[in-house]
C-alpha cells in the first residue's frame, strides 16, 4: 500500500457523502469536483494519453479520473514566506516572513513530444515561484524539488494577482520550458518577462532543472515599464506564441494586446517579433485564448475587453476576437523583413518596425534574403523586434459581463466557441462562415464565481472540463439528448445536434443513421431548418359520440421505402395504418367507448394525434371530442342556457332534458345552439324562471309569501306540480307554488305558499338562491336570482344605530323591558323615535398641545346616526374638534383633530347629536405646553444609530400614559432636517435614535407634537465625521472572550457607546453528525454577543472580545458604533479567529484542596495548555490572597509568576492566600499557597558553638599571613601606581581630547549633512567618472578627444569604423585579436590597460556581450593560473581581460556608488579634510599635526594658534563679511584654500577659482591695504633657508579683515602646478639661487638628539622612542574618525540589503569557476574575491575620492586615505591579523578593529554564497539597462580610430591568426578586416 493509502482511506469516508449519487426524484447535476477544504482552484491539466486531470489550487494538487473520481492529492503549502526574502526562509533572516497560501501558477507535463508524459510540473507563488516534479500516478509524490534554489530557478510570479504562462518545447532531444511571467516589484529583480528553463539538469553543465542559466531570455531596459500581463502561451508548428497585453511604451501609451512568436529552437531569442492585435470597438484587454480551427484553417481566438481609461482593468463590456493565424505570421514576418533588410521603414519612410524593450539594438539593412537565410535570426540580426502596425479584425460575439475563458470545437467542419464569463457562466457560440457569431446556448456552472481561463475539451472532443474558484464541472458539449422534441431541438440552434426523424430523437449528424438522405436529418442552420408539422386537419372538433376519419397535410415527409408504413395513434390507444396520398394523409378516429372522459368540471377532452413511424413519432397535433350532455350537467342552475349558449354546436332536447349534439330529439321539442341559424335557438328561447315579482327583502321570523316570474313555459302542455326551492345555509325549503298566467301579457306568475325564513348565522343579512322545480323537472334559473334574508337584531346595540339602518328594512328601536333592534312589526310596546343622549365611556390621550393637531379618539354610544349629526358637535376643554369622516364609526367612536387652544386649559369633552342632544365625559382633558430642557449627547456621527435623550417636561403630551413604542402617534422628532426614530416616551425624557445625514455640522433638536414644534434652544447636536478604525490588535482570542483590544482610528469618542460585536452558529453535537453524513446543510440560527469599549479617546480605544460558547462557527466579528458598522476582516484583511480556551491546572495536582509549600525568592510555576493560543504574558493578571504575582514568563505550556516577599493575606474565610489567575473573562482558582518561613536551624547548639570556634581560629592565622605579605609588598605598589596614574592620564588625555574633537567634528558635519544626499555632494557625471577611472592620470583621454580627420576622408573611414565595430561584436574576432596582441613582446602593460580601456568604450552599448566576452578570457586566464599557483590570480593587473574587469566593476558599480556608498564616503573625505586643516600642515613636506599616517606625523611640538578672520566677499553689488577660521603658521596659499573652502562649500572643486588666481589683500584702516604673498622681499632667510610666509610671519592679528582680489600681475613667488583634483601643488624652483625652502620643520634635518644620552645603546633607544609620544595624536586622529571609517565599511559589506547584482554575479562566476577547476580550497576562492573586488575597486574609490566626487585630495589628506586603505585590505585578508612591537604603526592603530571589520567581510562573503546563486538574468537585464543609460557618454568612434591603430601596429600577426582559424576562415574575419583598412587608411589589400 502505498505511503498516501491511509490518508486516501480517511478522504474516502469523509469525501463519500458528496459523490453518492441523489436521492430518488432529486435533479442530478453533471458530474462536479469539489475540494474537499475549500482551497480556491487554480490550473486544470488533462493528461490526453490517459485522460486524467489534475487540478492546481491554492496549498493543494488533485489528480482525478476521467469522469471525476479523486485519484490522488497533495499538499503544497501553506509555507513560511516573505516576497520579499529569497529562499529557504528563515525567521532570523527574514522578520517579515509569514505562513502563506501557495496559489498555482504552473501545471504542465514534462513529455517528450509523441511520447507518454514523464511528470507533472508544478510551480507556486511562494519561495520565488520555485517549481517541483510530482509523479502523475500519485501526485502527492515528490519526484524533484530544491530546498535551497539559486535566483536562475525562480519561476513564476511571487505574488498570486501576477499572471504566469508556460509551454513546454523539446530542442534537440532536450525538453525546455519557456515561461512568461509578469513583473512583480518584490523579490529578486530582473527576471525578464520571457525565459527559457531547462526541465533537468544537464551532465556536461553544472545548472540545475528549472534554471534558465545561458539560456534564451527577453531582455527588458525598464520591468515596470514592460510589465507584460501574459495571457495564453501555445506552440503552433515550428512556434512558440505568447499573448500578452501591456503598456504601448512606442506609441500613446494606452494598453494594448500582443502575439510575440519565437521559433520553438531558438536558444538565444534571437527570433523575436511582436505584433499588437487591434478589435474593433476599442476591446484591448486579452482576458484568455485559444488556438483553434475555423473552416480547416488555425484561428486565434481571443476574449477581449474594454480597458478602464489607460489602466488594465477591464469593464464590463468584452467581445470575442478571432485571428486568422496565417495573416498573424505574415504580420510577424512583415516585421521582421523590415526590420533586417529596411531599416524598419516601409517605402514611405515611415517606421513600421522597430526594437522594443529599451534594448541597444536597431533595425538594419541587412541583404534581401536575410529572412529566408535566417527566418530564426542570428548573432548579427536585430533583435526583439516588435511591429507598429496593428492586425486588426471585428469582434465575432460581444457580451456582458465580461469574458474570461475561450475553446473552440469542431463538429462536422463547424466551429463552435465555448466562452466562460465572470458570473460562472458558459455560452456556446456558433461561429458563422462570415466570422460573425451567434450564441445558442448557456450553462450556469457556477454562480459564485468567474469561469477559469483554463477551460479544456477531453479527448472525444465532446466533453469540456470547466473550472471555478471552488470545483471542476465536465459538461457535454452537445448535450443533444437533452432536447426531447424537435421543436426544442431546433429552436435551440445547437449546431451540434439536429432532429433524427426517424428515430426520433435529437443527435449528432454522425448519429443519425439516414442522415445523408433529405429530410432524415433536420438542422437549426439547415434550408429545411423546419420540423415535420400537421397542418389543414379536418375536422379540427367532433362529437366523442361519432366516430369519423381525420385528414391531415405533412410538409416536408421524408420519402419511404416500399416495405415502410405510417400509422396514427390517438393518445395511449394503439396505432392504426394510415393511408398516404402524396402530402395528405387520412386516418380513423376512435370508437366513442375508446375515447378518455373528459376530465372533471369539463366538457370536452383533447386527445393528441401522432403521426409515427414505427414506435417514433413524427409529428403531432390535439383534436378535441366535446360531450354535449357534460355541458348540461355541468350547470345545474340553468342547463338549458348553458347548452344553446355552448362554444360547441350542442342543442338543448326540452323534454328530454337532455343536450345533445344532433338536431333531432327524441320528443321532438328542440332548442338550437345560438350560432345556429334556425329557429327556435338561443337562452332567450329556454324556459325559465327570471325574476321575483315581490320585494327580494324578507326579514326573518315573520310569514312571508314569494311571488316569481317565468317565462317560455308554454312548451310544457302537460300539468305538473310547481315547488319553490330555497337553499339556506345549505339546506333546500320546498315551498308549494301556484301558477297565476296573466292574459294580457302571457306572463307566468308562481306564488310560493308563505313561510318565516331563519337563518343562525350572527350577520345582519344572509343571501339565499331560490329556483323553481316542475314535478321532477328543474326549471332554469336567471343566475342573480336570490332571496336577500336579514335581522334588524343583530349589529345594532344602541338606539342610534337602530335608526341608522336603511329604511327599506323596517327596523325600529323597541322600548320593551330589553329595549332593542327589532322587525317595525314585532314591536308591541312601541317604538323609540328619539335616541336617549350621547354616553361618552373613553377619551384617549387625555392630554394634547396648545397648538392642537392631534388626533383624538371617543368611544361611546348613541354618538350619531350619521357623520352630519356630530359634524359640529364635538368640544374638548371648550375649545371645537373637528371629527373625521373616513374614522366615524356610527354612534360608537368618533375620531377628531384638535384645533388650537389660546391658553393651557382642562375640561370634559362634549358631544352634542344634532344639535340638541348632549353628552360628557368623566374624563377630563388637558391643552398643555410641553418644554424641551437639554440632550445628551451632543454629538454623534453621519451614519445615524446615535441613541438621543432629550429631556423636558409634558413630553407625554398628545400620547397615552402607557403605551409601546410601536404605538406612539401624532410625536415626531427631528435632529436637523433628519427623522429620529422614537424608541421611548416619558413625562420628562424622550428617546430617539439619529438617522443618516449627508453633511457635518451642528443641528437644532426639534420635536413635534401634532401641530406643535418644540426646539431645545440651549444646545445644538452635533454631526460629525463617522469614526474610523485603521489598526486593531491582536486579532485573536478564545471563546471565553474578555481580551482587550486595542483599538486605532479617528474619531472614535463621536460614539456614544462603541461595541464589539460577533455573530456565530452554534453546532450542537448532533448537528455535527448530521452534517458529517449528509450532504443537506443544517443551519442554526445566528446568535449575535456584544462587549462596549472602554477608554475611548478620539484617537483608541479598548474593546472586550464578547464570550462564545466552545466549538461556535463564528460567522462575523465587527465594531458597531451606531449606525457604523466596521467588519475586522476590513481592518486587518484577515478574519478575526476564536481559539479554545486556555487550560490552567492547580498547584497541587494531587491533592487540589491542599496548599502547597513555597518558598520565598522563587517563583510560582503552573502548568497548563493553549495558554499563547490567544494571550500574552502582558494581559495575564495573577493574584495571591490580597497582592499582585507578578506574571514572568508565559509560554504555550507554562506559566511564571513571582509572589510577594511576604505572605499576602488571604481572601474570604480562607487560611491561606489563594493563588488566582484571570485571562479575560476567565478566571482560574488553582488553589492556596503556604510560603515556607521555618526560621528554626535544625544545627543542634554544641555543633554551632564548635563551628564558631574553628572559624576564629582561621580568621586569625588569615590576618598574620596578610600583614607579613602587605608589608613586602607596599614597595612594589606605590612603583606599579606610580606607572598606573602615568597611564591613565595617557589615556584620559586622548580619551578627552578625542571627545572634543568628535564633537568639534560632529558639529561641522551637522553643517555637512543638509548638503549630502542631493546636489550638495559633488558627484562627478558618469563620463568624467569614466575617464578617471578608465584613464587614470591620463592628460588627454579618448573621453575628451574628437575624431581628427580631414573632412574628405571623414565619411570614408567612420564607414570603416563602423565595420570595424561590427567585427568587434563577433566573439570569435575579438577574442582572437586580445590573445594575439597580448602575444606580442611589444605589447606593453601599459598597452594593455589602454587597449582594454577602449574595448569597454566602443563595447559600452553592449555590456552583456562585453560581459560575455571577458568570462571567456577570464577562463582562459584562470587555466593558465590553475596550473601554477591559483592564489596569484587578479593580484595585479598585467592582461587586458584584468584592466576590463576593473572597468566593467566600475561600470557596475556607479549607480551603488551614488545611492548608498557616496554619502558616508565623502562624509568621510569631509571629516578628514576637517580634522587635518584644524592643525598645522608643511606646506612642503606634507606633514600635519592631525593624521593616521605616522609617517606623515610632526614628531615636534609646533606652536600655533587660532585666528579667525574677515573675509569681505563680494555678493552681486553688495560686500559681505565672512568668518574663515585659520591658523597663524598657515601659508597663504593655506590660507586661500580655507577661504575658498568656506565661501564655496558645496561648490564642486572645478568650478571654483585656483587659488593662484587670486590674491590675499589685508585690510586694516581706510588706505591700509597689504598684499599678502608666500615668498617676498619680506622673507626670512637663514644661510641656505627660506622660510615661506605665514599670517604669523606678516603678524596678522585675530578678527583681521582680508579679501581675495583677482590677481593682476605674474607673481614672483612660489609657483604652484596642480593637476585637476588631486594631491596638493608641487613646488618648483626649491634651488632658486641656491636657497632651500622650508615651512615648518626643515624636511633634511634629523631631530636633534642630547649628548649626554649618547652615551649607550640603552640612552640611544630612550632618544629614539622620545617622538613616539606624539603618536598620541594618531589614536586621537583615529578616534575620533571611527564613526565614519565604521560607516563607510558597513555601507560597502553591509548584508541588510541585497547586495550588489554585479557583486553577486561575479562571485557566483568565481564560484562555478572554482567548482569546474576542482578548486575546493576556500581561501583560494576568497582570494579571488578579494583581488577581484576590494582590491580591484574599493581601494582605489577609498584612495582616489576624486574619482566619483569633483574634489582635491591633498598630500595630508592622501596619507589619511591610504591608511584607511590599507586597514581595509587588511581586511579581506585570511592570514591571521598578528601585530608586535615591530608592527607599523597604522596596524597598531586598527588592530582592534581589523578582525570585526574582518567578520563583516567574511559574512559579506558568505551571504553571497548562500543565499543566492546565477543571477545571470538578472544581471544580463541590469546590463542592458546600463548599455542604454550611459552608451551615448561614450566617444565609441575616438575609441574605435584609437584601437586600430594597434590593429595597425600588429596588422600582419592579426591577419594571420585569423586565417589559421577554421570558423573564422568560414567567417571571413580576415577579409572584414581587411576591408577594414582600406576604408580606414587606404591600406592596400589582398582583396
Amino acid at each position: 500500500m502505498p505511503a498516501a493509502a491511509p490518508l486516501l482511506l480517511l478522504l474516502a469516508i469523509l469525501w463519500w457523502p458528496l459523490v453518492l449519487p441523489p436521492a430518488h426524484g432529486q435533479l442530478q447535476g453533471p458530474p462536479a469536483f469539489t475540494p474537499f477544504n475549500d482551497s480556491r482552484l487554480n490550473h486544470l491539466l488533462i493528461d490526453h494519453p490517459s485522460g486524467h486531470i489534475y487540478v492546481g489550487a491554492v496549498n493543494m494538487l488533485y489528480h482525478l479520473s476521467a469522469d471525476m473520481q479523486l485519484l490522488s492529492w497533495g499538499k503544497t503549502g501553506p509555507k513560511l514566506d516573505s516576497p520579499d526574502c529569497l529562499p529557504p526562509i528563515d525567521h532570523v533572516d527574514c522578520a517579515l516572513a509569514a505562513t502563506t497560501d501557495n496559489t498555482n501558477k504552473l501545471l504542465l507535463l514534462e513529455q517528450v513530444e509523441g511520447g507518454q508524459p514523464l511528470s507533472l510540473i508544478v510551480c507556486g507563488s511562494v519561495l520565488q515561484g520555485i517549481c517541483e516534479k510530482r509523479s502523475l500516478e500519485n501526485v502527492s509524490q515528490i519526484l524533484y524539488k530544491t530546498d535551497n534554489p539559486v535566483d536562475t530557478q525562480y519561476v513564476a510570479a511571487n505574488d498570486d494577482r501576477v499572471s504566469t504562462v508556460g509551454v513546454v518545447v523539446q530542442q534537440k532531444g532536450v525538453l525546455l520550458m519557456l515561461v512568461g511571467r509578469g513583473f512583480t516589484g518584490k523579490g529578486p529583480g530582473g527576471i525578464p518577462p520571457i525565459t527559457m528553463r531547462r526541465l533537468a539538469s544537464v551532465a556536461h553543465h553544472s545548472a540545475p532543472a528549472f534554471s534558465h542559466e545561458e539560456l534564451g531570455k527577453l531582455v527588458v531596459g525598464s520591468y515596470s515599464e514592460y510589465n507584460n500581463h501574459f495571457v495564453k502561451s501555445f506552440q503552433h508548428n515550428k512556434y512558440v506564441y505568447f499573448v500578452f497585453y501591456r503598456r504601448d511604451v512606442w506609441g500613446k501609451r494606452e494598453y494594448r494586446t500582443y502575439v510575440s512568436r519565437l521559433c520553438a529552437g531558438d536558444p538565444n531569442f534571437y527570433s523575436y517579433v511582436e505584433v499588437p492585435l487591434a478589435c474593433g470597438g476599442g476591446y484591448n484587454l486579452a482576458q484568455a485564448a485559444t488556438l483553434g480551427t475555423h473552416r480547416e484553417h488555425p484561428y486565434l481566438f481571443v476574449a477581449m475587453a474594454t480597458g478602464q481609461a489607460s489602466t488594465p482593468m477591464p469593464k464590463e463590456s468584452s467581445a470575442l476576437c478571432v485571428y486568422k493565424v496565417e495573416e498573424l505570421d505574415q504580420a510577424l514576418h512583415d516585421a521582421q523583413l523590415l526590420c533586417y533588410t529596411q531599416e524598419g521603414k516601409d517605402s514611405n519612410n515611415k517606421e513600421k518596425a522597430y526594437i522594443e524593450y529599451e534594448v541597444s539594438s536597431s533595425c538594419l539593412k541587412l541583404p534581401r534574403n536575410s529572412v529566408n537565410e535566417y527566418p530564426c535570426g542570428g548573432e548579427h540580426t536585430p533583435s526583439p523586434i516588435a511591429s507598429a502596425i496593428a492586425l486588426e479584425t471585428t469582434p465575432a460575439f460581444s457580451w456582458t459581463p465580461p469574458l474570461t475563458a475561450v475553446t473552440t470545437a469542431t463538429e462536422v467542419g463547424h466551429t463552435i466557441v465555448l466562452l466562460g464569463d465572470k458570473s460562472g457562466r458558459l455560452h456556446k457560440v456558433f461561429l458563422n462562415a462570415n466570422g460573425t457569431g451567434t450564441k445558442y446556448a448557456t450553462v450556469e456552472v457556477d454562480s459564485e464565481s468567474a469561469i477559469n481561463a483554463d477551460l479544456l475539451l477531453d479527448n472525444t472532443k465532446q466533453n469540456v472540463y470547466v473550472l471555478t474558484d471552488k470545483k471542476v464541472t465536465k459538461l457535454h458539449v452537445a448535450q443533444c439528448e437533452k432536447q426531447l422534441d424537435c421543436h426544442t431541438c431546433l429552436s435551440n440552434r445547437d449546431p451540434y445536434c439536429g432532429w433524427c426523424l426517424l428515430e426520433g430523437r435529437c443527435t449528432q449528424k454522425m448519429d443519425c443513421a439516414r442522415h445523408a438522405q433529405p429530410h432524415y436529418w433536420i438542422w437549426s442552420y439547415g434550408h429545411d431548418r423546419q420540423c415535420v408539422s400537421i397542418e389543414n386537419i379536418t375536422p379540427a372538433i367532433q362529437s366523442r359520440e361519432d366516430q369519423t376519419e381525420v385528414s391531415f397535410t405533412v410538409l416536408q415527409l421524408p420519402v419511404l421505402s416500399k416495405d415502410e408504413s405510417l400509422s396514427c395513434a390517438f393518445g395511449s390507444l394503439a396505432a392504426q395504418p394510415a393511408v398516404v396520398m402524396e402530402n395528405r394523409i387520412t386516418c380513423q378516429s376512435p370508437a366513442p367507448e375508446q375515447l378518455p372522459p373528459s376530465p372533471p368540471g369539463n366538457d370536452h377532452v383533447s386527445v393528441q394525434m401522432a403521426l409515427k413511424f414505427g414506435d417514433v413519432t413524427f409529428s403531432q397535433t390535439n383534436i378535441t371530442f366535446y360531450d354535449c350532455k357534460a355541458v348540461g350537467r355541468l350547470n345545474a342552475t340553468s342547463p338549458c342556457m348553458a347548452c344553446v349558449s355552448s362554444m360547441w354546436p350542442c342543442h338543448w332536447c326540452v323534454k328530454d332534458e337532455l343536450c345533445a349534439h344532433e338536431r333531432s330529439c327524441p320528443s321532438q321539442h328542440i332548442i338550437y345552439n345560438s350560432r345556429e341559424e334556425l329557429t327556435p335557438r338561443g337562452s332567450d328561447s329556454c324556459p325559465c324562471v327570471w325574476a321575483l315579482q315581490s320585494s327580494p327583502l324578507v326579514p326573518v321570523g315573520f310569514d312571508t309569501e314569494l311571488s316569481l316570474q317565468g317565462k317560455n313555459l308554454d312548451i310544457f302542455e302537460e300539468e305538473e306540480d310547481y315547488k319553490c326551492v330555497l337553499v339556506i345555509e345549505g339546506q333546500e325549503l320546498q315551498l308549494a307554488a301556484t301558477l297565476e298566467r296573466s292574459e294580457e301579457t302571457g306572463a307566468h306568475v308562481f306564488k310560493c305558499a308563505a313561510h318565516q325564513f331563519q337563518y343562525s348565522g350572527k350577520q345582519f343579512e344572509y343571501s339565499a338562491p331560490i329556483y323553481l322545480q316542475r314535478g321532477m323537472q328543474r326549471i332554469d334559473s336567471a343566475p342573480h336570482l336570490r332571496l336577500q334574508l336579514y335581522n334588524c337584531a343583530v349589529g345594532q346595540s344602541d338606539c342610534s344605530q337602530c335608526h341608522a339602518v336603511a329604511e327599506s328594512y323596517g327596523c325600529v328601536w323597541c322600548a320593551d323591558e330589553a329595549p332593542g333592534c327589532v322587525y317595525n312589526q314585532s314591536c308591541a310596546s312601541g317604538t323609540v323615535d328619539t335616541c336617549p343622549p350621547p354616553l361618552i365611556t373613553q377619551v384617549e390621550p387625555l392630554t394634547g398641545p396648545l397648538e392642537g393637531g392631534i388626533l383624538l379618539t371617543i368611544h361611546g354610544s348613541n354618538l350619531g346616526q350619521s357623520f352630519q349629526d356630530i359634524q359640529a358637535g364635538v368640544t374638548v376643554a371648550g375649545v371645537p374638534c373637528r371629527p373625521l369622516l373616513d374614522a366615524y364609526r356610527i354612534s360608537t367612536s368618533i375620531v377628531c383633530e384638535l384645533l388650537v387652544s389660546p391658553n393651557v386649559s382642562a375640561g370634559p369633552v362634549v358631544i352634542t347629536v344634532r344639535g340638541s342632544e348632549r353628552g360628557e365625559s368623566q374624563q377630563t382633558f388637558s391643552y398643555q405646553d410641553p418644554k424641551l430642557n437639554r440632550i445628551v449627547p451632543d454629538k454623534g456621527p453621519l451614519a445615524g444609530g446615535t441613541m438621543l435623550t432629550i429631556h423636558g417636561s409634558q413630553l407625554l403630551t398628545g400620547q397615552r400614559t402607557e403605551q409601546r413604542s410601536d404605538e406612539i402617534t401624532g410625536l415626531q422628532a427631528f435632529v436637523g432636517s433628519q427623522t429620529c426614530r422614537i424608541n421611548g416616551v416619558s413625562d420628562t425624557w424622550l428617546i430617539c435614535r439619529t438617522s443618516h445625514s449627508n453633511q457635518t455640522g451642528k443641528v437644532p433638536v426639534r420635536v413635534i407634537f401634532g401641530k406643535a414644534e418644540r426646539i431645545v434652544s440651549s444646545v445644538l447636536f452635533s454631526y460629525m465625521e463617522d469614526p474610523v478604525i485603521t489598526d486593531a490588535t491582536p486579532t485573536e482570542s478564545f471563546y471565553g472572550g474578555g481580551r482587550a483590544v486595542g483599538v486605532t482610528g479617528q474619531n472614535l469618542n463621536v460614539v456614544q457607546q462603541p461595541k464589539m460585536s460577533v455573530s456565530f452558529e452554534q453546532r450542537h453535537a448532533s448537528e455535527v453528525r448530521k452534517r458529517r453524513y449528509s450532504h443537506v446543510s443544517v443551519r442554526s440560527p445566528l446568535i449575535t454577543r456584544q462587549e462596549p469599549c472602554t477608554n475611548v479617546t478620539w484617537e483608541r480605544m479598548i474593546c472586550r472580545t464578547p464570550s462564545v460558547p466552545p466549538d461556535s462557527r463564528i460567522t462575523r466579528v465587527w465594531f458597531e458604533m451606531d449606525n457604523v458598522h466596521i467588519d475586522f476582516k476590513t481592518i486587518k484583511n484577515k478574519e478575526f479567529v476564536y481559539h479554545p480556551n486556555p487550560e490552567l491546572f492547580k498547584l497541587n495536582s494531587e491533592a487540589p484542596g491542599t496548599a502547597i509549600r513555597f518558598k520565598p525568592g522563587g517563583v510560582l510555576a503552573v502548568e497548563g495548555k493553549g495558554l499563547t493560543l490567544a494571550m500574552s504574558r502582558e494581559e495575564v493578571r495573577a493574584r495571591l490572597g490580597n497582592e499582585e504575582c507578578d506574571v514572568k514568563t508565559l509560554d504555550n505550556t507554562h506559566l511564571y509568576c513571582e509572589p510577594p516577599e511576604v505572605q499576602p493575606l488571604a481572601l474570604d474565610d480562607d487560611d491561606q492566600p489563594r493563588l488566582k489567575v484571570l485571562m479575560g473573562k476567565i478566571e482560574f482558582d488553582l488553589g492556596p499557597v503556604e510560603y515556607d518561613n521555618d526560621l528554626h536551624s535544625p544545627v543542634p547548639l554544641a555543633a554551632q558553638v564548635g563551628l564558631a570556634a574553628g572559624a576564629a581560629v582561621v580568621v586569625l592565622i588569615v590576618l598574620v599571613i596578610i600583614l607579613m605579605y602587605r608589608r613586602k609588598s607596599k614597595q612594589a605598589l606605590r612603583d606599579y601606581k606610580k606607572v598606573l596614574v602615568q597611564l591613565e592620564t595617557l589615556e584620559i588625555n586622548v580619551g578627552d581630547q578625542c571627545r572634543k574633537e568628535f564633537t568639534d567634528l560632529m558639529t561641522e558635519m551637522m553643517d555637512l549633512s543638509s548638503d549630502v544626499g542631493g546636489p550638495g555632494i559633488p558627484f562627478l557625471d558618469y563620463r568624467t567618472y569614466a575617464e578617471r577611472v578608465f584613464f587614470p592620470g591620463q592628460k588627454g583621454a579618448p573621453l575628451s578627444k574628437n575624431l581628427d580627420l580631414p573632412d574628405s576622408r571623414r565619411q570614408t573611414v567612420q564607414q570603416g569604423l563602423g565595420q570595424l565595430n561590427n567585427l568587434l561584436n563577433n566573439r570569435l574576432f575579438l577574442i582572437r585579436f586580445i590573445h594575439t596582441l597580448e602575444a606580442q613582446q611589444s605589447f606593453s602593460q601599459r598597452d594593455r590597460g589602454y587597449v582594454a580601456s577602449l574595448l569597454t568604450m566602443a563595447l559600452h552599448d553592449k555590456l552583456e556581450y562585453f560581459t560575455d566576452v571577458m568570462k571567456n578570457l577570464l577562463g582562459d586566464l584562470m587555466q593558465q593560473y590553475v596550473a601554477k599557483n591559483p592564489k596569484l590570480m587578479l593580484r595585479r593587473t598585467e592582461t587586458v581581460v584584468e584592466k576590463m574587469l576593473t572597468n566593467w566593476m566600475s561600470i557596475c558599480l556607479y549607480s551603488f556608488l551614488k545611492e548608498v556608498a557616496g554619502e558616508p564616503l565623502y562624509k568621510l573625505y569631509r571629516a578628514i579634510k576637517y580634522q587635518v586643516d584644524k592643525g598645522p600642515v608643511d606646506a612642503v613636506t606634507g606633514k600635519a599635526k592631525r593624521t593616521l599616517n605616522d609617517s606623515h606625523l610632526f614628531r615636534e611640538d609646533i606652536d600655533y594658534c587660532s585666528l579667525t578672520l574677515t573675509v569681505l566677499v563680494k555678493s552681486g553689488v553688495e560686500v559681505q563679511p565672512c568668518p574663515v577660521k585659520v591658523l597663524d603658521t598657515d601659508t597663504i596659499t593655506q590660507v586661500k584654500d580655507k577661504i575658498l573652502d568656506q565661501i564655496y562649500k558645496g561648490v564642486p572643486y572645478s568650478q571654483r577659482p585656483a587659488a593662484d588666481s587670486l590674491d590675499l589683500e589685508w585690510r586694516s584702516g581706510q588706505a591700509g591695504h597689504l598684499t599678502l604673498s608666500d615668498d617676498d622681499v619680506t622673507a626670512i632667510v637663514q644661510g641656505r633657508w627660506k622660510r615661506i610666509n605665514t599670517l604669523q610671519h606678516y603678524k596678522v592679528p585675530d578678527e583681521a579683515t582680508v579679501a581675495l582680489i583677482p590677481r593682476s600681475q605674474s607673481c614672483l613667488g612660489v609657483k604652484q602646478v596642480y593637476q585637476t583634483g588631486e594631491k596638493t601643488p608641487m613646488l618648483e624652483g626649491e634651488e632658486e639661487e641656491g636657497l632651500r625652502l622650508w615651512h615648518l620643520v626643515k624636511p633634511s634635518e634629523d631631530p636633534e638628539i642630547p649628548k649626554h644620552r649618547k652615551s649607550s645603546m640603552r640612552e640611544r633607544e630612550r632618544a629614539k622612542a622620545i617622538p613616539e609620544i606624539y603618536l598620541t595624536r594618531l589614536l586621537s586622529m583615529k578616534g575620533t574618525l571611527q564613526k565614519f571609517v565604521d560607516d563607510v565599511f558597513v555601507a560597502i559589506l553591509s548584508t541588510k540589503r541585497p547586495p550588489p547584482i554585479a557583486v553577486r554575479f561575479f562571485f557566483d562566476f568565481l564560484d562555478d569557476m572554482a567548482e569546474k577547476h576542482g578548486i575546493d580550497d576556500p581561501e583560494t576562492v576568497h582570494i579571488w574575491k578579494t583581488n577581484s573586488l576590494p582590491l580591484r575597486f574599493w581601494v582605489n574609490i577609498l584612495k582616489n575620492p576624486q574619482f566619483i566626487f569633483d574634489v582635491q585630495v591633498t598630500d595630508s589628506v592622501d596619507a589619511v586615505l591610504s591608511v584607511i586603505a590599507q586597514t581595509f585590505i587588511d581586511s579581506c585578508t585570511t592570514s591571521e591579523h598578528k601585530v608586535g612591537r615591530d608592527s607599523p604603526v597604522n596596524k597598531l592603530l586598527y588592530a582592534r578593529e581589523i578582525p570585526r571589520y574582518k567578520q563583516l567581510v567574511e559574512r559579506y562573503y558568505g551571504d553571497i554564497h548562500n543565499a543566492v546563486s546565477g543571477c545571470y538574468q538578472e544581471m544580463n537585464s541590469t546590463l542592458t539597462e546600463l548599455s542604454g543609460s550611459f552608451a551615448s557618454e561614450m566617444n565609441s568612434l575616438v575609441a574605435l580610430h584609437e584601437l586600430y591603430k594597434y590593429i595597425n601596429k600588429y596588422y600582419d600577426q592579426i591577419i594571420m591568426s585569423l586565417e589559421e582559424d577554421a570558423a573564422g576562415q568560414k567567417m571571413q574575419l580576415a577579409y572584414r578586416l581587411q576591408q577594414v583598412a582600406a576604408l580606414v587608411e587606404n591600406k592596400v589589400t589582398d582583396l
